[in-house]
């Protein structure tokens, strides 16, 4: 198994996406039923959870942003 690469090494992008993947994941599990509250059942629940991760999405991209601004060297 010398040359093979297992899922659980550090270098396995897997592991580098599945993390931050199950992280918003699960902050949208608190996000969603904030948003179906706040719309007065105008929305259906796939609409907030879909609304929730769009939300998530566009914080993690204007995060990302900010330090490639700020920040160029290690980028």
């Amino acid at each position: 198994m010398s040359g093979r690469h297992r899922a659980t090494e550090e270098n396995s992008p897997i592991l580098y996406l599945s993390l931050p993947t199950y992280l918003a994941l699960c902050f949208n599990l608190l996000v969603a039923p904030i948003v179906y509250a706040a719309s007065s059942n105008e929305f259906s629940r796939s609409q907030a959870w879909s609304l929730g991760l769009l939300g998530l999405g566009t914080v993690a991209l204007s995060i990302y942003l900010f330090f490639v601004m700020f920040v160029p060297e290690k980028f």
